[in-house]
């Protein structure tokens, strides 16, 4: 069986390294992006140069249309989905909590919490073994931030990772009897531009001293573990969340 994987805001930071051991691995590839064009671009022409087939399609996760032609997209290119990583998210300014806008909360929560609920959806729809799927593997992306609630920063973005925990518990019960796994990695300090996207380039070594293992963590540290996750390795784990924070 082909082993064909989608992963939603592909394009930079934890989703290019989860394409690029994903490519190492055999798999055919979809890399969604939102505004990300040019590195998608870029990713998919050295992820080719591994011999991998690839497609970058842009779709915005919240939006159910742009889902739905995501999906379609990849059956018609590569075929129907077997695995999906569910990537993309957004993050709002940094700052209190009595700052918050009513904005902020609809775009986290559409992209964060009803995109990937969207998007494992249609895969379901297709990996599900009782209506004639293959089975198959989800990887939610949470953070440690649902433990921490990330007080003065954003605790939105925290409350809606806490969502996506349950989401994935609650998931792994209803799909196991269909072939279908959901497990979920929760990274910490990464090194990655959401830091920047916050409003704070320098938060994630400022803070690393908060940190049992003294050190930010890096893009492909999570890719391992999403790649694990993914992989015939963990074909008796499903509900887990696996924390990549270094010890936090």
């Amino acid at each position: 069986m082909e082993k064909i994987l989608l992963i939603t805001g592909g394009a930079v930071g934890i989703g290019a390294a989860i394409a690029l051991q994903a490519a190492e691995g055999g798999f055919a590839i979809c890399v969604n992006y939102n505004s990300s064009w040019q590195a998608a671009e870029t990713l998919c022409e050295r992820i080719s140069a591994l011999g991998a087939r690839i497609i970058a399609v842009r779709a915005d996760v919240s939006v159910e249309r742009d889902v739905l032609r995501l999906f379609n997209e990849v059956d018609a290119q590569l075929g129907l989905v077997t695995h999906l990583v569910n990537n993309a998210g957004v993050i709002a300014p940094i700052k209190k909590f009595d700052a918050t806008t009513i904005e902020d909360l609809q775009r986290v929560f559409a992209v964060n919490v009803f995109g990937s609920f969207l998007c494992a959806r249609e895969a379901v729809k297709r990996m599900c073994t009782l209506s004639g799927g293959k089975g198959g593997a989800i990887v939610n992306m949470s953070s440690a931030a649902s433990r921490i609630g990330s007080p003065n920063e954003f605790i939105e973005y925290a409350a809606s990772k806490g969502a996506i925990d349950t989401f994935t518990l609650g998931l792994s019960k209803e799909v196991a009897g269909r072939g279908i796994r959901v497990n979920a990695v929760r990274p910490g300090l990464i090194d990655t531009d959401i830091h920047a996207h916050a409003g704070d380039a320098s938060r994630a070594e400022r803070l690393k001293s908060a940190i049992p293992m003294q050190r930010v963590g890096l893009a492909c540290e999570v890719a391992e573990a999403v790649m694990w996750l993914l992989s015939d390795s963990a074909a008796y784990v499903t509900g887990t969340t696996l924390d990549v924070a270094g010890g936090r």
